[in-house]
């Protein structure tokens, strides 16, 4: 099963914990973990289910470049890393 790991900055606001799915697409997957946890959907996607801009996804370490689809295929050795990303100066 893949695993999504989720940032451990993202306790402060609501509990992540470590979701392992069988589902074959990225989309799919992060729903899994929403059905376990709906609060974490607002921290992760927009109200148009695309990802939030300060989130950033590996998926089996590259980084994700498509935002909205979100239709990464994932396979029963994938690992996803959803983190907040880094901005500043």
């Amino acid at each position: 099963m893949a695993r999504i790991v989720f940032t451990p900055q993202l306790r402060r606001f609501v509990e992540v914990p470590e979701v392992e799915t069988s589902a074959g697409q990225l989309r799919a997957g992060l729903e899994d973990a929403f059905t376990g946890n709906p609060r974490l959907r607002g921290y992760v996607l927009d109200d148009q289910g695309h990802l939030r801009p300060n989130v950033v996804i590996f998926v089996d370490g590259r980084r994700l470049r498509e935002y909205e689809r979100l239709d990464e295929a994932l396979g029963p050795e994938t690992v996803v890393h959803v983190l907040q990303a880094l901005s500043g100066g």
